[in-house]
């Protein structure tokens, strides 16, 4: 299962130079303090202040503050749930590797934690 996680665009960084080209755009997305450099080749409609979906270290699309939030809430609940809690493995859990739960494995603490693992830090 991939997934991929919103975050603010609070910086780019325009391509410069004779070479430079769009897809070499990059940001610096906040997920809830944690801060992360992604490409943004796929939204060059991305300002600063958007949402941005970024999976695997690429904006994929934007989205409005209110379905950021809506996400974030969501990780919330599985957190407290316990579906992102530490140290689920396939073996341990019955419905098998496209278990949702496997997919965040050791993942714990504040959803901004959360949503760092899950958008491709680790």
């Amino acid at each position: 299962m991939c997934l991929a996680v919103p975050g603010r665009l609070v910086k780019i960084a325009e391509p410069q130079g004779p070479d430079a080209s769009p897809l070499m755009r990059t940001g610096s997305v906040d997920f809830g303090g944690v801060v992360k450099d992604v490409n943004l080749a796929y939204v060059p409609e991305a300002k600063i202040g958007d949402y941005v979906v970024v999976h695997v270290g690429f904006a994929i699309s934007t989205m409005d503050e209110s379905e950021a939030n809506e996400v974030f809430e969501y990780l919330r609940q599985m957190e407290e749930a316990g579906d992102l809690g530490p140290g689920t493995t396939d073996q341990e859990t019955p419905s098998g590797p496209h278990d949702p739960s496997t997919h965040a494995a050791g993942v714990e603490g504040r959803p901004a934690e959360m949503a760092s693992v899950l958008a491709g830090s680790q």
